[in-house]
């Protein structure tokens, strides 16, 4: 994934399409926008900072994994198993994003009066006492390239945050595709990764602003 820096308006629209179409479970989430001050008074202006799990190339999450449940799928999209999952938390602390969160106890609905219809078939993949995090929308995407569809190119195949993103500030597709819209942006924009001294690749590259 590229996330154009110059384009997120820190609208929050890809955090609450994350929360739906994944029903997170309350205080959880997969997508933040975090956002800050650059320059000084009086020329001063805010900017964003998506973040999300990384599915770096060498997970340090996986690694501290003691039963298997964190792993890394042959396109690199780093998930965990929750029948495997004992919630010891080894890979929260080995991850240096912060991006993983402890499901501890079963989470009151959003609004008063019950679930809604989408809470009620989501939440039950969730499993409590288990470590929970981004997939990059990996149902979307398994179901998509088995209906012929292109991740990054169709959107019923391309993970949520990225199609309702307003200011089209994120793109996914292939690193490994020298020719991809992704790589190309990296190569022309100069994209970065955040810490890559700590040698884990990440596979989320931001443009600058």
């Amino acid at each position: 994934m590229v996330i154009d820096l110059r384009k997120c308006s820190g609208c929050m629209t890809c955090v609450a399409a994350c929360k739906q179409g994944n029903a997170v479970p309350p205080g959880i989430y997969f997508t933040k926008v975090f956002d800050y001050e650059v320059g000084e008074y009086p020329n001063v202006s805010r900017r964003y900072l998506p973040f999300l799990c990384f599915h770096c190339e060498k997970p340090a999450c996986e690694e501290v994994c003691p039963t298997g449940a964190t792993y890394k799928r042959e396109d690199g999209i780093v998930m965990i198993d929750y029948d495997k999952c004992i919630g010891c938390r080894y890979c929260m602390m080995a991850c240096p994003y912060d991006a993983r969160s402890f499901y501890d106890r079963e989470r009151m609905y959003y609004y008063d009066g019950g679930m809604m219809e989408y809470e009620k078939v989501g939440y039950k993949k969730y499993q409590v006492g288990t470590v929970v995090k981004c997939t990059f929308c990996a149902e979307r995407i398994d179901e998509g390239l088995k209906r012929g569809l292109k991740p990054g190119v169709d959107p019923d195949a391309t993970p949520l945050c990225v199609i309702s993103c307003i200011c089209e500030a994120r793109v996914f597709g292939d690193l490994d595709d020298p020719e991809s819209e992704v790589n190309k942006l990296i190569r022309e924009r100069k994209g970065y990764t955040i810490h890559p001294e700590l040698g884990t690749g990440p596979s989320v590259y931001y443009l600058p602003p």
